[in-house]
């Protein structure tokens, strides 16, 4: 299976600018996109659901995944124990902070490193 958005990826051949795919999201985010950003995906069944969601969206369709992945301008801070660690997309194990990028197969999207969504993982 081709990943979702595996055409934006940063290539020679790319033919999207990743920036401006970049200021689309936030421009969608900033405008007040009602994500799913409140129900965190922390179970293996979550997220493999969220997976799945993602997956059967049009390549194209980026409010979508914005939507389905619970993107947020702002780090998520879970609330109770103060041990809890912020999540950002800079503390998640999909970022490639050398793009900056979010790996994760079924989004791969520029991402800015303080925004965050559910799928978040250390």
């Amino acid at each position: 299976m081709v990943p979702a958005l595996a055409h934006l990826r940063p290539r020679e051949e790319t033919i999207i600018d990743p920036s401006t795919v970049l200021v689309q999201i936030e421009q969608h985010l900033a405008a007040g996109l009602a994500t799913d950003w409140a129900t965190r995906a922390y179970t293996d069944v979550a997220i493999h659901v969220v997976r799945e969601r993602l997956s059967q969206l049009p390549p194209n369709d980026l409010q979508a995944r914005l939507v389905v992945a619970g993107f947020t301008l702002a780090p998520f801070v879970p609330d109770g124990d103060a041990d809890d660690i912020e999540q950002s997309c800079a503390t998640c194990m999909y970022f490639d902070a050398h793009r900056p990028w979010c790996d994760l197969p079924e989004l791969m999207l520029p991402v800015r490193a303080e925004w965050s969504c559910i799928l978040w993982r250390i």
